[in-house]
């Protein structure tokens, strides 16, 4: 009896329940399906894009020596935060009307090996009659760049100079519209001045404040941190014998994208300062670094991370120096090659953190450190970038 009543009352709810859901649409009507909520995406790592405006006219010549000396440092510091970012980095170089260029462009990449190639390249020279073309530097910086459309990315122009801008061009977009242009993609613009020009100063607030920006000012030279460090010599040795391990495959197009950043890095090994090139090293270390040390398409990363076969890699996407190995011989080279790289990461990872403690004691003694452009830029990146979630200690490390 009870397992009658049971199955009764069984069936009268189940009838009622029927009774109240909606009957079949009428015609016409749409039957939408509840929805089930999905998990969010995970980021796996934030972004940090920056992008420096800089005057390249005859007096900045020590700003720019500064900035090639230190642009590493900066990454470095950038890469500081938890957790690592993802940092692209691009220019803007700017003179003045009848110089040799008003602007170039180079782009955001995460190969800052490239970007510090083109870097070397920048000379002081033009300018002359006070006012530069500042005007079209914030433009290209806000509309020849690509900023990604992530709206948890720190998007940041530097704007980084000692003369203000040109506001008699007719022809000329005015820094407000491009400011307005910047904040509408999200893009914060910061002000540096080199110098103590007082018109420069007023220009340069006001951007900075339009911008939701900070300003700051360094003396002419740039006030960067120049600390040299006795392994700096080692550090640089290694990580060019570092460097030679990498071997790009995939079509023609990647292949050759591969030899350009070779060429960059070999440029930068033949031509820039021995502690330039350890600050790379120190860089190219962290989380946020392994881009720019391997690039893309590098193929002993990707077949120590299981990503590729290389026996089953078609002949012609391979460098030559692989073409006419046997699959076995293709395993047992780069597995030597990896071997190679595994013992030169370690012995860098040592030194790289001996050359960092010797940095730190440094600065620790030295007077001003907080002053210097590479602080000033740190302190800026860590109270601007917290918005974005990105934590950065008190004190960089450079």
């Amino acid at each position: 009896m009870k397992i009658k009543i049971i199955a009764v009352a069984i069936f009268a709810i189940t009838a009622a329940v029927v009774a109240l859901y909606p009957l079949e649409p009428t015609r016409g009507a749409i039957r939408v399906p509840p929805a089930v909520p999905s998990k969010p995406l995970i980021n796996e790592r934030p972004k940090i894009e920056v992008v420096f405006a800089l005057d390249t006219t005859g007096s900045m010549g020590g700003l720019i020596q500064a900035a090639k000396d230190n642009i590493f440092s900066i990454a470095s510091a950038m890469a500081n935060a938890q957790p690592a970012p993802e940092i692209r980095m691009g220019l803007v170089a700017y003179r003045d009307r009848g110089d040799a260029y008003v602007t170039r462009v180079v782009d955001l990449s995460e190969d800052l090996d490239s970007m510090y190639a083109t870097l070397m390249d920048f000379r002081a020279e033009g300018g002359g009659d006070g006012p530069e073309s500042v005007n079209q530097a914030l433009y290209d910086a806000v509309h020849s760049i690509s900023w990604s459309q992530d709206p948890d990315s720190y998007k940041v122009i530097f704007l980084v100079g000692d003369a203000p801008p040109h506001m008699d061009y007719p022809d000329d977009v005015k820094y407000p519209e491009s400011l307005a242009a910047a904040a509408a993609r999200g893009i914060v613009v910061n002000t540096i001045q080199c110098g103590g020009d007082p018109s420069t100063l007023i220009q340069w607030q006001r951007i900075a404040q339009l911008a939701d920006g900070r300003y700051f000012q360094v003396d002419q030279t740039g006030g960067a941190l120049a600390v040299a460090s006795p392994f700096d010599e080692r550090i640089a040795g290694l990580s060019a014998e570092l460097d030679a391990t990498r071997i790009y495959y995939g079509t023609a197009e990647q292949r050759a994208r591969g030899e350009s950043k070779i060429e960059a890095t070999a440029k930068l090994h033949a031509a820039a300062p021995v502690a330039a090139r350890a600050k790379r090293a120190s860089f190219n270390a962290s989380a946020s670094g392994e881009k720019n040390r391997l690039g893309e398409g590098e193929l002993v990363a990707d077949v120590a991370a299981g990503r590729v076969d290389p026996a089953t890699i078609e002949a012609d996407r391979l460098p030559e120096s692989l073409r006419e190995l046997s699959p076995a011989e293709r395993r047992r080279a780069l597995s030597e090659t990896q071997a190679r790289r595994d013992e030169l990461e370690s012995k860098l990872g040592e030194l790289v953190a001996r050359r960092q403690a010797f940095v730190d004691e440094r600065v620790a003694a030295e007077a001003g450190a907080e002053d210097s452009l590479d602080y000033q830029i740190y302190e800026t990146v860590r109270e601007q970038a917290a918005k974005q979630g990105l934590n950065y200690a008190d004190r960089p490390e450079f």
